[in-house]
């Protein structure tokens, strides 16, 4: 019996508020439910497996020491209220942040707040802004929503963990516990078994574990070039640090523990387009700067097999700005977002004194700088802002044992990584963003202009110069001290990579030519265009300037950097992983945590499913009688028309009788089980085919238009148009047109779409995207400001 609901388990009653499965057919099981494989991760184990998860959810892992003795003290109490796995009872999860939408602020805990409107489009308020605005109506984004309409709550909504009800025992476990998949319970129709019960039948012979190949993990992933270059690197690292470990313990190699069952995969790579802020382009609008930069966006994940489950431990997204890029991005790489949580196996310390996790961290970003120098990219922009305090970059609640770092110990942890990246010669320089362009110092002849600053999204300076222009009405003159002086406090946290050699006098990095050195002075180099000016200056102007003796310059030719910067892996669409907003939002929706081991399992296993199953909810089939959803395998499909699909409910009370073809039953889980590359390509491609009929529905006159669903989706927007209760009131179809526009807007790279909404929604998620760094630049300015206090605290 598998179903969620709240309180407390009882073997004769379900939890309260849960929602009955409907009926089942028998399908062959003694419970007389269908026999859906993997519905739990437990029916891949071996019962010395499970008896090692079940320990493991009792130690807590992840959490304070007290409450690590609290939860293990409920073991001595346990009734049938309590689950049978963990021996706690009610347990719930960490509510999602929310922020005041005008002025960006947290709403506290338990604090009171009005809120209107529903999904992304949601908006807040705190009651400070709510009081200080004026009249009936509070503005925005320069609409005004009559206060009427806003709802008072209070932010102290819980919701509890998710129960599931063994079908033999009857006994009641947490779902997560249970690491139990609700995704593939077919609509309450599978039958479940719980570890208990699973280890007895095993040990009886009645049943075995299913193959790994039953449920799809993170090696059944799309391999890259990226992937597997990090991989093999990593891998060759770790057998070199595990000999060299053994070597000084004076034991053989397996004598050792080393890391083990690690993957590493790129899960989205994808075209985007940053566009420049409007006030900062009107600035250089007569020097030619791009009003746009394309680029790449990738996400790379390391996960590791920890007490049976795939944990996905460490993510990053980067953005890669290629050869085909203008100016000051060309051949730029900015790490953009980082984040792990602490769950590593073993927790050791590598031969170098290091921990072993840091050390694997260490070189997947090592790989990805190596792998990026070999396709021709010059230099890699690395900001080493820590997230604040509660709040979350990637992985959603980390655990409490994690530390945040300090902007001090994050910048001291990423340049050790660079350390090591130097001594390979993958990184030739070292500097940060403040000495690169703001000082011109030695021989340095490049321009002080904001318009030579890499321009990243969402990093630091382009946000707050946007800021400081709207204050100093334009004039790149004043904005470059200005930013300046908000950066040269933190500068050492604005790291700049360089992966090729940098001309001293242009300071643009060479890719093809000859780099001119001094052998005299170590620092000095210059490329082909500065070094025939060079010859062309007067002896007193040439290197080194100002100096009688005059040092002779040699050519080295540089030939091993690509004409271009061309990605030979394919595009990889992931819609939950598109930005780092959107996989977040995944994750808190579903309450997906990272807090402790046990639901990090869980998530970790949840979010493969959505990888592997890209459309899977996301897809959700609508009855075109009812207009009501339909759960998978629980309705019926015409073949001939397209988009015709009835629920059992429907097909039942009337038939096929209203429809002139025959209707086939849809699919099980069981027997669509779409975890194959075929199939996973097949949902992209059905992805794609939605985008497609979007625009041309957009521009579609014709009445009687054989597009195929044109007619459908137009319908769609008319129904959208004269509704009343909207999706916010809870219609379906509204509900769906919303998302389809939603899923556009964020894939869509057109600044004159004619989609209805797109620009509105482009221009909702850019807000959303601002608030974030807005908090982000807030955070560190705060950061300085403590930091100058405790200074000036301890000088005095």
């Amino acid at each position: 019996m598998a179903m969620r609901g709240r309180g407390g388990p009882n073997p004769n009653r379900p939890p309260e508020n849960a929602a009955l499965p409907a009926e089942a057919s028998c399908s062959g099981t003694k419970s007389g439910k269908a026999n859906i494989k993997g519905v739990s991760m437990i029916e891949l184990f071996t019962p010395k497996q499970v008896r090692e998860h079940i320990s493991g959810l009792r130690q807590w892992v992840g959490q304070s020491k007290a409450k690590v003795e609290k939860n293990q003290a409920l073991e001595h109490s346990m009734s049938e209220n309590s689950c049978q796995l963990c021996a706690v009872e009610k347990l719930t999860f960490e509510p999602p942040p929310i922020y005041c939408t005008p002025c960006g602020a947290r709403i506290k805990r338990y604090a009171m707040f009005y809120t209107v409107g529903a999904g992304d489009t949601r908006h807040y308020f705190c009651i400070l802004c709510y009081n200080e605005s004026r009249g009936d109506a509070i503005n925005v984004a320069g609409t005004n929503i009559l206060k009427a309409r806003l709802e008072k709550k209070k932010n102290d909504e819980e919701t509890e963990e998710w129960w599931v009800q063994c079908d033999k025992c009857e006994a009641w476990q947490h779902q997560i516990c249970a690491l139990f998949n609700d995704r593939r319970n077919d609509g309450g129709q599978a039958e479940y078994t719980c570890p208990n019960c699973y280890v007895e039948e095993v040990e009886r012979g009645e049943r075995s574990p299913l193959p790994e190949s039953a449920v799809l993990g993170a090696k059944d992933l799309p391999r890259t070039i990226l992937s597997d270059h990090i991989e093999s690197r990593l891998f060759a690292k770790l057998k070199q640090e595990r000999l060299e470990r053994a070597r000084v313990h004076g034991k053989s190699y397996d004598e050792v523990p080393g890391a083990e069952s690690l993957v590493v995969r790129v899960v989205s790579s994808v075209d985007k387009k940053l566009e420049v802020k409007p006030r900062f382009l009107e600035i250089f609008q007569d020097e030619n700067y791009p009003a746009e930069f394309e680029y790449k966006s990738k996400v790379v994940l390391l996960f590791q097999k920890i007490e049976g489950v795939e944990v996905c431990l460490f993510r990053m997204y980067v953005q890669e700005f290629g050869s085909e890029c203008e100016q000051p991005n060309h051949r730029r790489v900015y790490l953009s977002y980082l984040d792990s949580v602490k769950y590593f196996r073993p927790e050791i310390r590598a031969v170098t004194e290091e921990a072993l996790r840091t050390f694997v961290y260490h070189e997947i970003l090592i790989g990805y700088l190596e792998y990026c120098k070999l396709r021709g990219f010059t230099s890699c922009y690395i900001w080493a802002c820590p997230p604040l305090k509660g709040e979350d970059y990637i992985l959603y609640c980390h655990p409490e044992i994690q530390k945040t770092p300090k902007s001090d110990k994050l910048r001291e942890w990423y340049l050790s990584m660079l350390r090591k990246a130097s001594k390979e010669n993958i990184v030739v320089g070292l500097t940060n963003l403040y000495d690169r362009f703001f000082v011109s110092t030695g021989e340095c002849k490049a321009k002080v202009t904001a318009a030579r600053l890499p321009y990243f999204d969402g990093d630091y300076w382009p946000g707050a110069a946007e800021d400081m222009i709207h204050q100093i009405r334009q004039e790149d003159l004043l904005l470059m001290p200005r930013l300046g002086d908000s950066i040269s406090p933190m500068k050492e946290d604005f790291i700049m990579v360089h992966l090729q050699h940098a001309c001293t006098h242009c300071c643009i990095l060479m890719v093809s030519g000859n780099r001119w050195v001094c052998n005299q002075c170590k620092k000095f180099q210059i490329c082909d265009s500065c070094y025939e000016v060079e010859q062309k200056l007067e002896d007193r102007e040439r290197h080194p300037i100002n100096h009688r003796e005059k040092h002779p310059l040699y050519p080295i030719e540089i030939n091993d950097v690509p004409e271009d910067t061309k990605d030979k892996d394919e595009i990889l669409e992931s819609e939950f992983f598109d930005t780092r907003q959107a996989f977040l939002s995944l994750c808190q929706g579903n309450h997906y945590q990272y807090d402790t081991l046990r639901r990090a399992k869980h998530s970790s296993m949840m979010v493969l499913y959505h990888l592997h199953n890209p459309t899977t909810p996301a897809f959700v089939t609508t009855c075109n009688r009812c207009h009501n959803d339909i759960e998978t395998g629980q309705g019926w499909r015409c073949d001939v028309c397209p988009d015709y699909d009835v629920c059992n409910s429907c097909y039942h009370k009337d038939g096929d009788i209203d429809h002139p073809h025959k209707l086939t039953p849809h699919t099980s889980i069981a027997e669509r089980d779409a975890q194959n590359k075929e199939a996973r390509q097949q949902r992209v491609v059905q992805l794609r085919k939605m985008l497609d009929l979007l625009v041309h529905v957009s521009q579609c006159r014709s009445p009687v238009c054989q597009y195929p669903n044109c007619r459908k989706v137009k319908g769609l927007f008319r129904h959208g148009i004269n509704c009343k209760v909207r999706a916010s009131g809870g219609c379906v179809l509204c509900k769906k047109m919303w998302y389809l526009l939603q899923l556009h807007a964020r894939a869509c790279k057109e600044s004159q779409c004619h989609v209805p909404r797109c620009r509105d929604l482009k221009e909702h998620l850019r807000r959303l995207q601002q608030r974030s760094d807005s908090r982000r630049r807030a955070a560190v300015m705060e950061m300085m400001r403590q930091r100058a206090a405790e200074v000036a605290g301890g000088s005095g």
